[in-house]
C-alpha cells in the first residue's frame, strides 16, 4: 500500500516543490511498484517542426519517478536523481502524453527503475528511461 496518495503528492508538489507544480501532471494511478502519468501538451511543450520537445519528456520522466518514489516512501524530499538515461524512440505527436514508471529496485540507499511514455492513442512508445535515484539516510 502506497505511504501517500496521488492528491496528497500533489499537494506535496504545489508546497515544496513548486518548479514541478506547474507541470499539470496528472496520476491516473498508483501503487507500490508502478505509477502512471498523464501530462497535458500544448504549444509551450512543442519544439520547431511540431513536435514535443526533449526537455519535456525529461522533465516528465523525472517528476513521474519522483512521484513514485515518495509513493512509495513518504514525503522524503532530499531524494535526488543519480542518473536518468533515456532514448527517444519516435516523435511524439502533439498530444497528452501518458507515461508509466516501475520501481525495478529499492534499496536502502538507492531506487532504480524505468519508465516509458506513449502519444495518447498510440501504441508504439515514445521513449523510455532508466533512472537511479539517491534515497538519503533516515533524520536527514
Amino acid at each position: 500500500m502506497p505511504a501517500m496518495t496521488p492528491e496528497e503528492l500533489h499537494r506535496f508538489l504545489e508546497e515544496h516543490f513548486p518548479q514541478a507544480a506547474h507541470l499539470d501532471l496528472r496520476i491516473e494511478h498508483l501503487d507500490d511498484t508502478t505509477i502512471r502519468v498523464r501530462l497535458p501538451t500544448g504549444e509551450r511543450h512543442l519544439r520547431p517542426g511540431g513536435t514535443i520537445s526533449g526537455p519535456t519528456l525529461m522533465g516528465l520522466t523525472d517528476c513521474a519517478f519522483y512521484l513514485l518514489l515518495l509513493g512509495r516512501l513518504g514525503p522524503v524530499a532530499l531524494a535526488v536523481t543519480t542518473n536518468l538515461n533515456i532514448n527517444f524512440m519516435r516523435k511524439p505527436d502533439p498530444a497528452d502524453l501518458i507515461g508509466e514508471a516501475r520501481l525495478l529496485k529499492l534499496g536502502k540507499t538507492l531506487a532504480v527503475g524505468d519508465f516509458t511514455i506513449w502519444s495518447e492513442g498510440k501504441d508504439e512508445p515514445v521513449a523510455h528511461a532508466t533512472l537511479t535515484y539517491s534515497i538519503p539516510p533516515a533524520g536527514r
